[in-house]
C-alpha cells in the first residue's frame, strides 16, 4: 500500500511480508518542483536536477515486499533538501538570517540549497524568512513526521528500529561504488555496517566507509542505539545505473536493480533486534 503526502510517498509492506526492524528512506529522489520556487529564469532543467538521487527510490522497492516500509521523496532536493538540519539557513541566500551555519551550509548546500548539484546559482533573488519558513513547514517537517512514526512504530513491533538511508553519489564522487555511513561506528550495530559491506563486496563492488560520506540529518537524528533506533546511510555510485549527462537509466540498470535486490532480501532476513 502506498500512501502520499506533499513533499513524499510511503510504501508498506503487504500483510504477508516477513517481519523487520529495517525502514528504509530515499530522501533525495524526488523530481517535483513547485512553483513557487522561483529558480533563476536561465537555470537549465538539467542543473535544476542535478543534486536529484535520480531513480534511487525504484531501486530499492524490494524493501517492502522484504517486510521493511519504504518513504522516498517526491519534493526535489533543489527546492528543499530533506536530509539537512532545519536550522541550517544560508544568510547568502535568506534574509534577516543571523548565526554561524555549517561547511555545507556556507559551501551553498544548507536545507535550502544556493546552488544545483553541477555548482551554478539557483536564484537570481534573495528569498524572505516567510518563504524559507514556509518549505520547511510544508515540507521537511512532514517527512519526518512520517518518518518518526513508521521509526517509532517499528521499534513498538521489533523492539528496535534501523533506517537504511538510501543515496546516490556522483561517479566522480569516490573511488567506490559504495559508501556506507554510519557516523563512524555511533550510528547503528558494528555488524550492521559489516553484513552490508559484505553483501556489496559480494557483488564484486568496492566499498568505502565514512569518506566523504559519513551520514546526513537521518542518520544523525536516528543513530541513537542507545534508545533502540540505529541508522546507516548507503550512497551508491550512480555509474551504476544512470546517465549523468541526460538523468536517465543505462545499461546497467536492469543488472544493479537485480543486485541490490538480492542485497535487500538477504539484509532483510536478519533480525537486527539485538
Amino acid at each position: 500500500m502506498t500512501t502520499d503526502g506533499a513533499s513524499f510517498a510511503i510504501t508498506l509492506p503487504p500483510a504477508a511480508a516477513p517481519p523487520t526492524a529495517l525502514v528504509f528512506a530515499s530522501p533525495h529522489s524526488g523530481d517535483v518542483y513547485p512553483d513557487d520556487m522561483g529558480a533563476g529564469a536561465g537555470l537549465a532543467r538539467s542543473s535544476l536536477k542535478s543534486a536529484e538521487d535520480a531513480l534511487v527510490g525504484t531501486l530499492v522497492r524490494q524493501g517492502p515486499a522484504c517486510g521493511a516500509p519504504l518513504i522516498e521523496a517526491r519534493i526535489g532536493r533543489a527546492y528543499l533538501d530533506l536530509n539537512r538540519d532545519p536550522a541550517e539557513l544560508d544568510p547568502d541566500l535568506i534574509a534577516d538570517v543571523d548565526g554561524p551555519v555549517g561547511a555545507k551550509t556556507r559551501a551553498g548546500y544548507g536545507v535550502i540549497p544556493r546552488l544545483s548539484g553541477d555548482g551554478l546559482p539557483l536564484y537570481d533573488r534573495r528569498l524572505s524568512m516567510a518563504e524559507a519558513q514556509a518549505r520547511i513547514r510544508n515540507a521537511h517537517t512532514p517527512y519526518h513526521a512520517a518518518l518518526a512514526g513508521l521509526m517509532q512504530e517499528t521499534r513498538a513491533r521489533h523492539g528496535r528500529a534501523v533506517l537504511i538511508d538510501w543515496h546516490s553519489m556522483p561517479t566522480r564522487a569516490v573511488g567506490a561504488e559504495v559508501v556506507l555511513g554510519d557516523r563512524h561506528g555511533s550510528s547503528c550495530q558494528t555488524r550492521l555496517t559489516r553484513r552490508l559491506r559484505d553483501l556489496f563486496e559480494g557483488l564484486g563492488w568496492r566499498v568505502a566507509l565514512n569518506h566523504p560520506y559519513a551520514g546526513g540529518w537521518s542518520t544523525q537524528t536516528w543513530g541513537r542505539p542507545q534508545d533502540g533506533y540505529g541508522a546507516i546511510q548507503v550512497e551508491l555510485s550512480r555509474k551504476l545505473y544512470l546517465d549523468e549527462a541526460s538523468q536517465t537509466p543505462n545499461a546497467a540498470l536492469a543488472t544493479t536493480r537485480k543486485a541490490l535486490d538480492r542485497v535487500i532480501v538477504a539484509l532483510c532476513a536478519e533480525a537486527w533486534t539485538d
